[in-house]
């Protein structure tokens, strides 16, 4: 199948939000200053940003049409595999972009080296054509990343790049009933966290810095840690494609509730099931976008597994 359209997808800077919300630059400025932030680097980071999406597009027009994508968007555009994907922006876009991508090939563009990692954006815009005249060819290096999924007992489902949070909106305790390897709790928690491997050194990472805080504390061996030390025994589990982690954030025990199920490792044979006793406020959402949820109230039954639907990255060839 032939590529008809390279999908550009992007995000609004800082800049541009805060403007769209105060009408004009000098308006922003005012606020931004104002509030002691540094309105420079605001400027710095938007024309940082939009020199590097112009730089992509003059040569993307080389060579394929494309049409540009805001983020907001995404989850509403129908993507089909006469596109490529090129998502220029922080690693969050990648994962937002991914999980409604059908996948599609995406290629993964970091704007602006002195300010993002670019975990998932392992190209510039000056080496990524390379990428995408491989999907052009139908021949590129690519990495699958498998997805969690949370179902609900109505058929409503949610798709996570990096990790799932089922718990409560605000911070009170979220009542639940768990099953998991033919054990049944009844629990009170924060909450809980499922991640994916491609998640694994994210959010799930801060559950493991707390477990090996307190239990250095408690063991009477706290002490100040360097950057190198080894952290093995508190690290998150190596996971294969075909695995995810869960771990239940300070679970509570009581006369009615239960801390025996604490973490597990969640595979397609064996899945995590959950039936929410919050009678409101109760929520499912994924990647630490709130907006992207599903509610988990009194009644709702979620199964969580491994999804069908995978992503599929391009990478840079080996040895480059």
């Amino acid at each position: 199948m032939s590529i008809e359209y390279a999908i550009i997808i992007k995000n609004k800077t800082r800049l541009e939000m805060l403007t769209e919300r105060f009408n004009t630059k000098a308006q922003t400025k005012f606020y931004i200053e104002r509030s002691g932030g540094n309105y420079a680097d605001y400027e710095l980071e938007h024309n940082t940003f939009h020199a590097a999406l112009h730089l992509l597009q003059q040569q993307l027009s080389k060579v394929v049409k494309y049409k540009i994508v805001e983020r907001a968007f995404v989850p509403s555009f129908i993507f089909s595999d006469k596109h490529l994907i090129v998502v220029i922006g922080q690693d969050g876009l990648v994962a937002n972009t991914a999980k409604y991508a059908n996948g599609v090939p995406i290629v993964a563009v970091n704007p602006d080296k002195q300010r993002y990692d670019g975990i998932l954006l392992p190209f510039n815009p000056s080496n990524f054509m390379d990428a995408v005249e491989g999907v052009l060819t139908s021949n590129f290096p690519a990495k699958t990343v498998t997805f969690a999924e949370a179902r609900l007992n109505d058929g409503q489902r949610l798709l996570a790049f990096n990790d799932l949070f089922i718990g409560a909106a605000t911070h009170v305790s979220a009542r639940y009933r768990i099953s998991f390897n033919q054990q049944t709790e009844e629990h009170s928690s924060s909450g809980l966290i499922v991640s994916t491997p491609a998640g694994s050194t994210g959010w799930l990472s801060s559950v493991f810095n707390m477990a090996m805080g307190i239990t250095s504390f408690a063991s009477g061996k706290q002490k100040q840690r360097r950057k190198d030390d080894p952290e093995t025994a508190f690290a998150p589990p190596k996971l294969t494609a075909e695995q995810l982690f869960f771990a239940i954030r300070e679970p509570f025990k009581s006369v009615r509730t239960q801390t025996g199920i604490a973490a597990g490792i969640i595979t397609r044979q064996n899945k995590l099931t959950l039936e929410s006793l919050m009678p409101a406020n109760g929520v499912i959402f994924s990647d630490g976008i709130e907006s992207d949820f599903l509610n988990f109230n009194s009644g709702a039954i979620a199964t969580v597994g491994i999804a069908q639907e995978t992503a599929t990255l391009v990478t840079t060839p080996p040895g480059k």
